[in-house]
């Protein structure tokens, strides 16, 4: 029996050194390799992207309040402008019919009663200034989107003959096209939407201030017209009424 056992871990012995085995170290340790780390760790779950949150509208834009208690003259809006574009209205024996740039993307189309006044060569390349917020009229089939600002002043004669005198209220040379027109003394005019001032009847307001004054300065109620490089003057019509 004793030789049987010794036999056995004879064999035994033999086979671990075969197998280059430690003492009693099993055989299957060796076929089964060590799992590594990123096997052993857990697969990390994919976190799920979160949607785009959906935009809200934006509010709507505050509404601005009209200001009615400024000067009559401050809810008005003066643009410099120039005459670019100008013909004789086809059916209007007064009318002129003008593009006038004001700044804006497009020209203003205009109809001015100034052919009795100025010929075609005298009208364009004019710069002047035009009420530029009054509500757009029909003048005789012609839309009109504004007016022009002149100044008048009328002389009779011993025979009892009135004539009368028209010139354009003229921005400074320097003053930049579609410069909105402030008045000395009054505060920075909010002009009121067209629609406003023909409810209102805000021009009409206004024209028994619209005067030139005895240095030939555009103004109102003594408040001269004024743009970022000067006065708005009528060449020689002193102390005449404008419109």
């Amino acid at each position: 029996m004793s030789s049987a056992l010794e036999l056995i871990d004879s064999t035994i012995a033999d086979l671990e050194a075969r197998l280059n085995l430690k003492p009693g170290e099993s055989p299957v340790s060796l076929a089964t390799p060590t799992p590594s780390a990123a096997a052993v760790a857990p697969a990390k779950e994919d976190k799920p992207v979160p949607a785009p949150k959906k935009k809200g509208r934006p509010p709507p834009p505050k509404k601005i309040e009209a200001n009615h208690d400024q000067p009559e003259i401050c809810k008005l809006e003066f643009k410099v402008g120039e005459i670019t574009k100008v013909w004789v209205h086809p059916t209007a024996d007064k009318l002129y019919c003008e593009e006038i740039n004001v700044g804006e993307d497009e020209p203003r189309q205009i109809a001015s009663g100034l052919r009795p006044f100025f010929t075609l060569e005298q009208m364009l390349g004019q710069r002047l200034l035009v009420v530029s917020n009054l509500k757009a009229k029909n003048l005789v089939g012609f839309k009109s989107f504004g007016m022009v600002l002149c100044a008048k002043e009328s002389a009779t004669a011993e025979d009892g003959t009135v004539t009368e005198k028209v010139e354009f209220v003229e921005p400074p040379a320097d003053a930049p096209i579609g410069e909105v027109v402030h008045f000395d003394g009054l505060p920075t005019p909010e002009p009121l939407s067209s629609a406003q001032v023909e409810k209102k009847k805000v021009f009409l307001a206004c024209l028994d201030g619209l005067k030139t004054t005895e240095a030939g300065l555009a103004a109102w109620n003594g408040h001269v017209f004024t743009t970022t490089a000067g006065p708005c003057t009528a060449k020689t019509v002193k102390g005449g009424a404008m419109s």
